[in-house]
């Protein structure tokens, strides 16, 4: 969409330009795009993981970190969690059906970077 010069009700005249308002592309950013969070995704696809074991999955982000992105996960509905009455308490989380829709392009996004030649993404 194009910029487009708007007057508001009281005769102001602004540019509206819909790229600054969250297009498709940031609003899904928004959504996935925070460090460690289409790794987090990608890790529960298979079943519902223990936090301890997700976060060895998950190299190099700190405990801490993947919390954070769980909660997160969790309030936008793309992740569940679930505490499990043992001794001592553990806790597991599982993707939603609402997290599934991420996977188709989490792969093509894997199978991209896969694609490109060694140390593009170290630059």
């Amino acid at each position: 969409m194009e910029a487009k010069v708007v007057e508001d009700a009281k005769g102001r005249r602004h540019v509206h330009d819909p790229c600054i308002e969250p297009c498709a592309i940031e609003r899904g950013m928004r959504i996935i795009g925070g460090k460690w969070t289409g790794s987090i995704l990608w890790h529960l696809k298979d079943g519902p993981v223990r936090f301890n074991d997700l976060a060895r999955m998950v190299g190099g982000a700190s405990k801490k970190m993947i919390a954070e992105r769980l909660r997160q996960l969790e309030a936008q509905g793309l992740v569940q969690r679930e505490v499990m009455d043992t001794a001592p308490v553990s806790v597991q989380y599982q993707i939603t059906d609402l997290g599934r829709t991420a996977l188709g392009f989490l792969d093509e996004l894997r199978k991209w970077s896969e694609s490109l030649p060694q140390g593009l993404a170290d630059a």
